[in-house]
């Protein structure tokens, strides 16, 4: 008999897609080396990242909570790898 389990949500914490959403603007990147996120610092990326906090945010998060968790997120993550030479 087959059976099928429910399917948990991609993300699970507002911080998984708060760097969800940085990744899709552009804002951040992966460095392909380390795997170290890296602020790409493009303005027009992290305008984008705010919009989709401001409009399409996860269910039962305030405009507020989501800007601010994208914001926090971005001030953790460095330009650079630190690993890279």
């Amino acid at each position: 008999m087959l059976m099928t389990r429910e399917r948990r949500p991609a993300i699970r914490t507002l911080r998984g897609w708060a760097i969800h959403v940085l990744q899709e603007a552009g804002a951040i990147r992966e460095c392909e080396e380390h795997g170290w996120m890296q602020d790409r610092a493009d303005p027009h990326a992290r305008d984008r990242a705010f919009d989709i906090a401001h409009n399409d945010r996860p269910v039962g998060i305030s405009t507020d909570e989501a800007v601010a968790e994208i914001r926090e997120v971005l001030d953790s993550i460095g330009d650079t790898c630190p690993e890279c030479p």
